[in-house]
């Protein structure tokens, strides 16, 4: 058998620090990958995030009410109506405000999101169907902004009834960086 091949030991060590250099020099959120739809729109095709990347998963979020005073126990709630919460663009922004507050406890932002799945109750106004146009006109308050240019991967689904009658927004939130 012939001799076993030698590397100079400074081409080695060249090579890993090279290497630990590019690890530490990569964002972590190099580790989410976004993929736009085609052609670009309100969302995203999709996300992906790598191994190595933290997440954080927002329970459902919904509307504070118009006057914080009237609900002072978890029973008043239910005895509010959407008048109390406001019309689904208008639940849709509180609800997108109590996202980013909660995301900034935890160290994330809006920017941090990759998918939201939306609840939206049937509204009356709108003959029974979900106000499709009144949640994105509220989302895009949030989204494809001079403070948060991009956007996300995102389901919005109708639904009978959320917890308290006068909710007509529910919106869950995953966070990668």
């Amino acid at each position: 058998m012939g001799e076993p091949m030698r590397r100079p030991v400074s081409l080695i060590a060249a090579a890993l620090a090279a290497a630990a250099t590019v690890s530490a020099a990569t964002p972590a959120s190099a580790q989410v990958t976004k993929y736009p739809t085609s052609p670009p729109g309100l969302i995203l095709q999709g996300a992906a995030v790598g191994a190595k990347s933290q997440l954080l998963f927002l329970s459902g979020q919904v509307a504070a009410p118009l006057d914080p005073s009237k609900v002072t126990t978890p029973q008043s709630m239910m005895a509010l109506t959407p008048a109390d919460y406001g019309d689904t663009k208008t639940q849709t922004i509180s609800v997108l405000t109590r996202i980013k507050a909660s995301l900034a406890e935890h160290g994330y932002t809006m920017a941090d999101i990759v998918k939201l799945t939306v609840f939206v109750v049937g509204d009356a106004a709108h003959g029974g169907r979900m106000d499709f146009d009144g949640m994105n006109a509220g989302f895009k308050q949030f989204f494809g902004t001079a403070d948060n240019p991009g956007t996300v991967a995102r389901s919005t689904v109708q639904v009978s009834a959320l917890a308290a009658p006068g909710f007509l927004v529910e919106i869950e939130a995953i966070a990668a960086k």
